[in-house]
């Protein structure tokens, strides 16, 4: 009998060990024609590793439910992808996100000698004499730290002032109840995020622009300048916005509009709110928007910003994502993610419970992180 040489021996030895290595790690499962299919020819990064990010927001075993996806590279879609039961005509709730558009919006008022941003904010009863709540400025207001007693997410929830406000006692004049607290700190010392506090931007809105106090006549007045000043130019022609009975813009939480008009909001926001050339707002205050705010390093005006946080607050993805990014956030998973340096827009909408939304910002944070700066 021949004998093989020892050194011939040991690899043989160890094939099947090494084939039972190999059957082991498959790889990734293939994608489904619907993930493959979401994406564009040429997205600006290798088709499958893009598919593959869109496709983890939706797949079985990932937090919540996504409804609709869309990345927008060099303002061209590269990306769109819809759960059951939703489509490209489907209006989404905005929630908070409401409160970026309520931040432009107000940004126009200023540009256009409306509004003056290091002045007393227009609040009548605040102006009374001896109201410390006078000195409560535009500028304070639009980055959260007035200083009012506006309880925001609080336990009970129907304690919360912003659930007072949109469902129960506050309900038929929301600025009214937003306005009437009293503060808890110093104007401009603290930050405090509050839906209150961006319904009473609105009603500043509201004021200025209305030809009389009526709740017809303020309602028809900030629908009409939204729709020719922002929603029209921008191509955000689905955008329904809410209002009260006393004809308040719900400017914190309530408008309504498709995901390819969330995404050109988020466009126009990286464009620094030019459109095809032209300036709809002026970029200093798209700056100032995405500037941080004194006293919250994640916040700027009406729109979060991806940083670490000062305190108390739920960051983005600081240590893994681009510093210029920014975010309109709304309640349970709303986003409209920009980054300028790597013209990229992610809109993410659907319904993810607070406790989970770690596992969507960190998917989202997956995706964007496959766009190089530059």
């Amino acid at each position: 009998m021949t004998r093989l040489p020892l050194a011939l021996i040991a690899p043989l030895a160890l094939m099947p060990a090494l084939a039972g290595c190999a059957r082991s790690d498959p790889g990734p499962p293939p994608l489904s024609e619907q993930a493959l299919a979401a994406v564009a020819e040429a997205p600006g990064v290798p088709r499958e590793k893009l598919a593959r990010a869109v496709d983890a927001l939706f797949a079985d075993g990932s937090p919540g439910e996504t409804r609709a996806v869309i990345v927008m590279h060099e303002g061209r879609i590269v990306a769109e992808r819809y759960g059951p039961g939703y489509h490209e005509n489907t209006r989404f709730v905005s929630w908070s996100m409401a409160k970026s558009i309520t931040g432009v919006m107000i940004g126009m008022l200023v540009s256009d000698g409306r509004l003056r941003l290091a002045e007393s904010a227009p609040v009548p009863q605040w102006q009374r004499p001896g109201d410390p709540r006078g000195e409560i400025t535009l500028k304070q207001l639009l980055q959260m730290r007035s200083g009012l007693r506006h309880v925001e997410a609080g336990d009970p929830p129907y304690r919360s002032d912003e659930v007072r406000m949109l469902f129960l006692d506050g309900r038929d004049d929301m600025a009214r109840y937003a306005e009437d607290q009293p503060l808890a700190h110093e104007p401009g010392s603290t930050f405090q995020y509050s839906t209150a506090t961006s319904v009473i931007l609105a009603d500043l809105a509201a004021r200025v622009l209305a030809s009389e106090p009526t709740p017809e006549a303020r309602r028809h007045a900030v629908a009409d300048y939204l729709r020719t000043r922002l929603f029209e130019p921008v191509g955000m022609r689905s955008m329904l916005p809410e209002f009260d009975a006393a004809g308040t813009l719900i400017g914190g939480s309530l408008i309504h509009g498709t995901a390819r008009d969330w995404a050109r909001f988020g466009e126009f926001l990286r464009n620094k709110g030019a459109v095809r050339g032209s300036q709809i707002i002026p970029r200093q205050w798209i700056e100032f928007m995405t500037t941080p705010s004194p006293r919250e390093k994640a916040y700027g005006a009406q729109i979060w910003l991806n940083r670490t946080p000062t305190a108390g607050t739920e960051p983005l993805f600081p240590e893994r994502g681009p510093r210029d990014l920014f975010a309109c956030e709304g309640h349970l998973g709303q986003y409209v993610l920009v980054s300028p340096s790597r013209k990229l827009v992610v809109v993410r909408l659907g319904k993810t419970d607070d406790a989970a939304l770690r596992g969507v910002v960190d998917r989202l944070a997956d995706l964007v992180a496959l766009y190089p700066a530059g």
